[in-house]
């Protein structure tokens, strides 16, 4: 956690908190329960302080949640191992990817759902192996072949949630500039139109072109991508992406604007059907 998100923390301790309160103890009770400080569990609470993996499984047991799906969430929040005790995959690359990345990561393999809007290039869980090479390429200008061929193989890593059982749930709006925006040469692009018709017949996966037509729409302001959990949707976040840096928005309020901003793209894109027609007939015409 020391590594993670400070909305990490605070969302994880806002959870403890709560299920504390369900389960009717105070702050001092919990802390005698598990034989801390009061002031460990107040920390805990706040975010202020980071929580080890097996300091939530006491405060877990204590609070009496058998709720295996949110105690495993939990548990992932704080960086706990995977269920067989293995280290998730992107441990591994601790060396090559910045903290930010990873923390991107981790969410979205804990999450139950993604929606996203992207504005110039095609999501990174849709891409293909060339198209990821190019686009990574174009975005770190003097990276190492070796280390973009890292990048590139953690991109196709990340794919594999919406191949898990229960897969994410990924809804995605999509610029018409994203369709039209020739990455790494036609023959790329051309496999990468192919694979976003592949990806939008998926039942997990719901594609919409937000076409040039539509105008000036809400999304002007930049993509965005919003986690939800099936577990508890206190835990859900907006992430916005910058050059260097990534900004993590969990306010209520914030919550719902990015929502009803998402849900009013969805409203002005085309349908998924008419979509995956647009995106064939741009992949013919490519």
């Amino acid at each position: 956690m020391q590594h993670g998100p400070a909305v990490r923390r605070r969302k994880l301790g806002a959870e403890l908190r709560a299920l504390r309160s369900s389960a009717g103890l105070t702050s001092g009770e919990a802390a005698r329960l598990v034989g801390w400080h009061q002031s460990k569990v107040s920390r805990i609470e706040t975010g202020t302080s980071g929580v080890k993996p097996a300091d939530v499984r006491l405060l877990l047991d204590a609070y009496g949640v058998t709720d295996a799906q949110l105690r495993e969430l939990l548990m992932m929040l704080a960086g706990a191992e995977d269920s067989d005790g293995r280290h998730h995959w992107w441990h591994a690359y601790r060396g090559v990817l910045p903290p930010t990345y990873r923390d991107f990561i981790s969410l979205e393999s804990q999450a139950g759902a993604m929606r996203t809007l992207e504005t110039t290039v095609v999501p990174g869980l849709l891409q293909t192996p060339e198209y990821a090479r190019a686009v990574t390429r174009a975005a770190v200008e003097g990276l190492p072949e070796d280390r973009l061929d890292t990048l590139v193989e953690v991109r196709l890593a990340r794919q594999d949630v919406l191949r898990a059982d229960p897969p994410l749930e990924l809804s995605a709006v999509l610029d018409e500039a994203v369709l039209r925006r020739e990455v790494g040469g036609p023959g790329v692009m051309a496999r990468q139109l192919e694979r976003l018709v592949e990806a939008a017949r998926l039942p997990q996966v719901r594609l919409q072109v937000l076409p040039f037509a539509a105008g000036a729409h809400i999304g002007v302001t930049g993509p965005f991508v919003i986690f939800s959990f099936s577990s508890t949707s206190d835990l859900d976040v907006v992430v916005l992406d910058h050059l260097t840096s990534s900004l993590y928005l969990e306010r209520k309020e914030d919550l719902q604007a990015y929502t009803e901003a998402f849900n009013a793209l969805q409203i002005h894109a085309l349908s998924p059907e008419d979509s995956l027609d647009f995106i064939a007939g741009t992949a013919a015409g490519a």
